[in-house]
C-alpha cells in the first residue's frame, strides 16, 4: 500500500524512527484497529491511532454524551451533551485526519456484533467500561486470533497488557474472578486516562508494525498518585476455558513430534 505526498509529510517525523521507516508507515496504513468504549480511554486510543496513519477504525460505543464526561473525553464538545457521542468521535478525527476511515458504531459490545466487529479489525484495543464487555471481546479475540490491547483505570491506578491468542495469558486468566465494577463509582482525571491512552496506542503501533517490545505476556501497573510503575507475569492458566485449548493443543503436538522421534531413532 502506497503513501501519498500528503501523507508522506504528514508522517515524516515518525518514519524518522529506527526500526519505524516508510515501511512500518505502509504497515499502520493497510491496518484496522477496532477500539471498544470510545470515551475518556477510548477516545484518546482512536485520537493518536488517527494521528499516528491507522488506515482504519472501527469506534464502538452506545450512549449519549454527559456534561461530566468533558473533563476526560477530549473528542467531544460541549454542544454535543445528549447525543450519541461515538458520532462525535468520528467528526472529530475525521477533521484532524481527513486520510483515516472511520466507521462508528452505535452500540455496545454484545453476543450478538462481537464477532463480526473482531473479524474485520487487525488488532483490538479493549477500553470499555465494564468486564461484561470486555469479556465478550477477549473471549471473540482469541477464537479469531486477534492481538487485543487491554486497558483499564480505577481512580489514579491502571493496568495495561498486550493479549495474543495462543502465547500469553487472556484476560479470564489475569481475571479470572471479575471485580467488582462500577462504572460511577470512582473519581477519574483526563490527565490519568489520557497517560493510559498513550500507551495502550503505542502498545498497538507495535504490534502491527514490529516497532520495539510490547507488553506480551507482562502487566504493567501504574500507581500515578506516586508515579510508580511496575512489570508483573500474570498467570498463564493451562485449564482456562477461553484460551486453555490452545495449551491442549499445544501438549497434543509436542507428544505427537516424542513419538514420531521415538520411531524415527528407535
Amino acid at each position: 500500500m502506497e503513501l501519498t505526498p500528503i501523507e508522506l509529510e504528514r508522517y515524516s517525523r515518525q518514519m524518522q524512527l529506527p526500526g519505524f521507516g516508510e515501511k512500518g508507515q505502509k504497515q499502520l496504513k493497510a491496518s484496522t484497529a477496532l477500539v471498544t468504549g470510545v470515551g475518556g480511554l477510548g477516545g484518546t486510543v482512536a485520537l493518536y491511532l488517527a494521528v499516528a496513519g491507522i488506515g482504519k477504525l472501527i469506534l464502538v460505543r452506545g450512549g449519549e454524551l454527559r456534561r461530566d464526561d468533558l473533563n476526560r473525553q477530549i473528542l467531544m464538545t460541549d454542544d454535543w451533551v445528549g447525543k450519541p457521542r461515538v458520532f462525535k468521535a468520528k467528526e472529530t478525527l475525521s477533521k484532524i485526519n481527513p486520510d483515516v476511515e472511520i466507521e462508528a458504531v452505535y452500540d455496545y459490545v454484545t453476543p450478538e456484533n462481537v464477532d463480526e466487529l473482531v473479524q474485520q479489525a487487525d488488532i483490538a484495543l479493549d477500553c470499555a467500561f465494564d468486564f461484561a464487555e470486555r469479556d465478550l471481546l477477549n473471549a471473540a479475540c482469541v477464537r479469531w486470533g486477534r492481538p487485543m490491547v487491554e486497558a483499564a483505570m480505577s481512580g489514579m491506578d491502571a493496568y495495561l497488557t498486550t493479549i495474543i491468542p495462543g502465547e500469553t495469558p487472556c484476560l479470564s486468566c489475569i481475571f479470572p474472578e471479575k471485580p467488582d465494577w462500577d462504572r460511577w463509582g470512582f473519581g477519574v482525571l483526563g490527565a490519568v486516562s489520557g497517560t493510559l491512552a498513550c500507551l495502550s496506542a503505542l502498545e498497538a503501533i507495535k504490534v502491527l508494525t514490529g516497532l520495539g517490545q510490547p507488553l506480551t505476556g507482562e502487566l504493567l501497573t501504574m500507581e500515578l498518585n506516586s508515579a510508580t510503575f511496575a512489570k508483573r507475569r500474570p498467570y498463564h492458566d493451562p485449564n482456562c476455558p477461553v484460551c486453555g485449548h490452545f495449551h491442549q493443543q499445544n501438549l497434543t503436538a509436542t507428544i505427537t513430534r516424542n513419538q514420531v522421534a521415538k520411531t524415527v531413532y528407535v
